[in-house]
């Protein structure tokens, strides 16, 4: 995940949403992993509040993009799902390979509070009690457990997970067009509604801590170049 891809992923899934050619979509990894960490120095100095803005924007933008594509979503796992799992728990099905695993490194284990949808979605589709620990003790979550929360629908062998995904998609695909859409935009809305109170307000929080993180950095970087003058 890069600054570029943060922009690129808000047009992208935007024109996924207004595309009605579209009849079912899928959404996994480019290699063996889904998302596994952040080139944080291409998003600049998250201190500065015009960059904090664009962040701000594009996070609350991809989610909705995201939420308002109106046609059945299957999400295929491999690999690390540790950033931005909550495009994932944005489908209506996820289907994870046996070594998939999810966490947060971005947030509270980077130090910045965990605002941008990542809690919205875990609570919705894991409960606020697991979302929480979760999210406060970031280890590596195994399929398996995801399952067990009820966020996973279905655990394959390792390298599966795309192909499950196609079989479940030619079988949605059986239905008529106006009932596979409905069916989507039913079963999203409650989440939808969430995402809309919840993830402006959420981002604000987080850029908040990301603006005291990169203070407190800078403070004990100034100490330390004080020192070595002294010394």
């Amino acid at each position: 995940m890069t600054a570029q891809t943060h922009t690129e992923f808000v047009e992208a899934f935007y024109r996924i949403s207004q595309d009605r050619v579209n009849k079912i979509v899928i959404l996994t990894g480019a290699g063996r992993d889904f998302i596994t960490d952040v080139d944080w120095s291409s998003f600049g100095n998250a201190a500065d509040p015009g960059v904090w803005s664009q962040v701000h924007d594009e996070g609350v933008q991809v989610l909705e993009n995201i939420a308002n594509i109106r046609v059945p979503v299957i999400a295929a796992i491999e690999g690390r799902a540790h950033i931005h799992s909550d495009y994932a728990l944005l489908a209506n099905v996820i289907v994870a390979a046996e070594g998939a695993t999810f966490q947060d490194v971005g947030h509270y284990a980077a130090g910045v509070a965990p605002g941008d949808g990542i809690f919205t979605t875990w609570s919705y589709r894991a409960g606020a009690g697991r979302a929480e620990a979760f999210l406060l003790d970031p280890k590596p979550l195994p399929a398996r457990t995801a399952q067990e929360w009820g966020v996973v629908a279905e655990v394959v062998p390792n390298g599966q997970a795309l192909t499950r995904a196609q079989e479940l998609a030619k079988l949605y695909l059986k239905a008529p067009e106006v009932t596979r859409r409905n069916t989507r935009i039913h079963f999203i809305q409650p989440l939808k509604e969430r995402i809309v109170r919840e993830v402006g307000y959420g981002l604000s929080l987080e850029g908040a801590s990301a603006a005291d993180l990169v203070k407190s950095i800078q403070a004990k970087s100034e100490s330390v170049a004080q020192k070595g003058r002294v010394a």
